[in-house]
């Protein structure tokens, strides 16, 4: 997103003075990427908004704390939107616990030449298609870089669950892949009618 510090620091302080049109600005300047995001934990799409309506609430209730030199306010907002979602969502999620030592962590993934044919709105509907639980871990673990201490902490299970989901995950989405993989590879059937 292409906004100059300058913008930022108006916006923000706009928006701390409650001024109407900053508010307006930063709502549209976030507004595809903040949905996405909510979208990304939340499947139902009407959630989806709530949380991204509650997640833009929590924004400009707390602008004031947004500090500048501790990071980007994309980021902070992402990060509001994201804490946003898994409150909504917790209440929905079963997760499958599983003692650490239970089981086998599967850190291999997809081959490359696979991923190059897919595209990634492709990647996004198959993830999509993941159990709820299991979707969730893989979103905060995989599109956005939390801990597996950092998503027990979050969702109130243990890191071996959240491992194991993570796993759950990856096993899926490599069957679900490859096999979309195998299917672009191979030549469409022509039709055999007689005339």
């Amino acid at each position: 997103m292409n906004v100059s510090k300058k913008q930022v620091e108006k916006l923000v302080k706009g928006c701390v003075n409650n001024n109407r049109q900053d508010q307006e600005a930063l709502y549209k300047l976030f507004h595809a990427d903040m949905l996405r995001v909510c979208r990304n934990y939340l499947p139902d799409k009407e959630l989806a908004k709530e949380a991204f309506n509650m997640g833009f609430l929590k924004v400009f209730q707390s602008i004031k704390n947004f500090d500048a030199a501790a990071g980007e306010l994309g980021g902070w907002i992402r990060k509001i939107m994201i804490y946003t979602a898994i409150d909504l969502c917790r209440k929905e999620l079963k997760f499958n616990t599983v003692a650490a030592d239970e089981q086998e962590w599967d850190d291999t993934f997809i081959s490359p030449s696979v991923l190059e044919k897919l595209y990634f709105e492709d990647i996004l509907e198959n993830i999509r298609t993941l159990p709820y639980a299991t979707q969730t871990v893989f979103n905060l673990s995989v599109l956005d870089g939390f801990t597996h201490k950092e998503i027990s902490e979050q969702l109130n299970i243990s890191e071996g669950t959240s491992r194991w989901h993570l796993s759950e995950a990856k096993k899926q989405l490599r069957a679900l892949l490859e096999n979309q993989g195998k299917n672009i590879d191979q030549p469409k059937e022509r039709s055999t009618e007689a005339k």
